[in-house]
């Protein structure tokens, strides 16, 4: 495998886990507000700070509306992280490295794209709104498990789960870094309104609410919920979990040794924290999310100087 067929692998997982949780995150803020109207914590405009694209916004929309919000996240192709730009990048990405994959994937990518640039046409049209989103995160899934299902255990296989492992662990940190900025306490009297909706809504936006109650098995909490999404071992999309799987999959890769420590750095940390603790302060969790945040580019870092360092004159990364 050559490093510029590798890094291709590489972003389009990324990008398709992106475009994914994007739309799951916009669906669940529209159930919300639909049942909790008004709220400041739960507003539109905190999804540009949670995608961390304050300045991309800043270029080409002067006021933070629902239209505008939902046409920057949903249709904009200007920015690469919106539903539209993150499948249209997994499809270029995936465009110059068939070859390698199975052709029913390439299919389904271009399916995917196609159906979902026709529903939108530059501007976000909310009486089908929920059609585009169920259309984006389904094609996601079917797409992940069409690579599950038919790809071998070859390095293929292995950049496409690393992409897809470090962008999960990403967007699960910024989720949940905004989403609790307002609910966590900062008094043990502290209490606020609709606070298990909101909290529910933060599960929800990770697709965590039913696996958090056969878990967990007490009511919504919040304690309880920073700390199922932070460390629980079993959950697919708990950032302990993210970086457990991504970490075995490295492993697998020659020269592995420098991505897989900074890996390792990061899982110390996360086996390190004090939960209740973290549970119990917005401030000490969001210097948490800061060093997760760090600890993601360091890896990518990593993986970028490790294998894709030579993409203007591809080396061999694992011979044919």
């Amino acid at each position: 495998m050559l490093s510029r067929v590798a890094e291709n692998l590489y972003w389009m997982a990324r990008y398709l886990e992106r475009a994914e949780d994007t739309a799951r995150l916009i669906r669940v803020t529209r159930h919300v507000m639909l049942d909790y109207p008004g709220t400041a914590t739960l507003g539109w405009s905190t999804l540009i700070d949670i995608v961390g694209a304050e300045e991309d916004y800043a270029k080409y929309y002067d006021d933070r509306s629902v239209s505008s919000v939902l046409t920057f996240l949903c249709a904009d192709r200007r920015y690469g992280g919106s539903i539209l730009g993150a499948l249209g990048a997994a499809r270029e990405s995936l465009r110059t490295t068939r070859d390698v994959m199975p052709r029913e994937v390439w299919e389904e990518i271009n399916r995917l794209f196609l159906e979902c640039s026709e529903m939108l046409s530059g501007t976000i049209d909310l009486r089908r709104l929920d059609e585009f989103l169920r259309l984006a995160i389904r094609g996601s899934q079917t797409l992940a498990g069409m690579l599950d299902g038919s790809l071998s255990d070859t390095p293929v296989r292995t950049f496409c789960a690393v992409g897809g492992y470090l962008e999960r662990t990403d967007m699960t940190s910024r989720i949940l870094d905004v989403r609790s900025a307002n609910l966590l306490p900062r008094s043990p009297d502290d209490l606020r309104p609709f606070e298990n909706l909101q909290w529910m809504s933060v599960l929800k936006s990770l697709s965590a609410y039913q696996m958090y109650r056969q878990q967990v098995r007490l009511r919504v909490r919040g304690p309880d919920v920073v700390r199922f999404i932070l460390l629980n071992p079993l959950f697919p999309r708990s950032i302990l979990r993210c970086l457990m799987r991504l970490h075995s999959k490295i492993d697998t890769l020659p020269r592995h040794e420098v991505a897989s420590a900074a890996v390792d750095r990061l899982k110390t940390l996360m086996l390190a924290t004090d939960a209740t603790q973290v549970a119990q302060s917005p401030e000490v969790l969001h210097r948490l999310i800061d060093d997760l945040q760090l600890g993601v580019n360091e890896i990518h870092d990593a993986i970028r100087d490790t294998w894709f360092a030579g993409v203007d004159s591809p080396v061999p990364i694992v011979a044919d």
